[in-house]
């Protein structure tokens, strides 16, 4: 009883979970807001952000099902934290399947924005299924094995390896969308300021998703005999359902910035992202949220030259 670091493990899980719980409640409050200012997105976006609230509330009934596990079935004996509920190693996989979809929309958005480069989605895509496959492994092992001391002695690497492959696929996604949205802006572009947003939004929630998996993994690698690297486990999927819905939400300030930008100057500041490099026909990819194409002509030049849009951020000037 007295080789129990209590605070370390009963109190690690126990702070985890309050944290987790705190942040399943800014998921369903995002997911509200949501339905209220996008009732017209496509049925298959808004049936992701159901999957999201659905996954994120199962995994907050896990969670608490794993406290009552320790803290009431087997209360006064803290020789049992080395047990392994069934609610907690599927907790794991429910972590990783909500990851997987998360990683999935950024896919898909590096796919459109890219103009449909499979190069650069494809590892992404990759990654993320490994990550997947051995999120599953560390489930399957749990529940066979059944105790921490086992799992530690016989797979720690399993668990290692979905960590590290997480940070991976967040990096990978951070960095792909900082390019393609850096190369979407144009010199003196009235537009600039909304892609920058866009830039800000992209690293504070890759970066956020990446460090709590990052210092889940130290834990787990520097002191794997506790459970604080449990506790922070609790809320890495909470974090990763809060950076979707956070940018499905923010397209709603995005489209005020541009129809003011567009009324302040009395024109439609999208034309401002007309590429200015060269002659001829060019393909420019910005942030917005369905495709359009818009044709003028260049009197000094008198070339007339399509501009592509990729609506993925901002919305579809057809509805406006």
């Amino acid at each position: 009883m007295s080789s129990v670091d209590v605070p370390k493990t009963f109190g690690a899980l126990l702070i985890g979970a309050l944290f987790a719980s705190v942040l399943s409640g800014a998921v369903g409050v995002q997911g509200i807001i949501y339905r209220k200012l996008y009732p017209a997105d496509p049925r298959n976006l808004k049936l992701l952000v159901f999957l999201i609230w659905f996954l994120d509330t199962f995994h907050t009934v896990l969670i608490w099902g794993s406290l009552w596990h320790f803290f009431i079935d087997f209360y006064g004996s803290p020789e049992k934290i080395d047990q392994i509920p069934w609610t907690l190693a599927l907790s794991i996989i429910l972590t990783a399947i909500l990851t997987f979809s998360v990683h999935c929309f950024f896919a898909h958005r590096i796919y459109k924005l890219s103009k449909k480069n499979v190069f650069l989605t494809i590892p992404i895509l990759f990654l993320a299924v490994l990550r997947l496959v051995s999120a599953a492994g560390t489930t399957a092992e749990m529940l066979i094995l059944e105790s921490f001391t086992d799992f530690r002695t016989r797979v720690r690497w399993l668990f290692t390896l979905g960590l590290a492959l997480s940070s991976v696929v967040d990096v990978l996604i951070t960095g792909s969308l900082f390019h393609l949205l850096r190369s979407s802006r144009t010199e003196g572009g009235q537009l600039n300021s909304v892609i920058d947003s866009l830039i800000l939004y992209t690293f504070e929630t890759g970066s956020i998703t990446s460090a709590a998996t990052i210092i889940s993994m130290i834990c787990w690698i520097a002191a794997p005999t506790n459970l604080v690297f449990m506790g922070l486990h609790f809320v890495i999927s909470k974090l990763y359902a809060n950076s979707l819905l956070v940018t499905l939400n923010t397209r709603k300030n995005l489209r005020s910035r541009n129809r003011s930008m567009s009324g302040s100057s009395g024109q439609n500041p999208a034309l401002i992202l007309e590429a200015r490099r060269g002659f001829g026909t060019q393909n420019v990819v910005s942030p917005v949220d369905s495709a359009f194409q818009v044709k003028t002509t260049e009197l000094q030049i008198n070339v007339e030259r399509s501009v592509q849009y990729t609506t993925d951020y901002l919305y579809d000037e057809r509805r406006a």
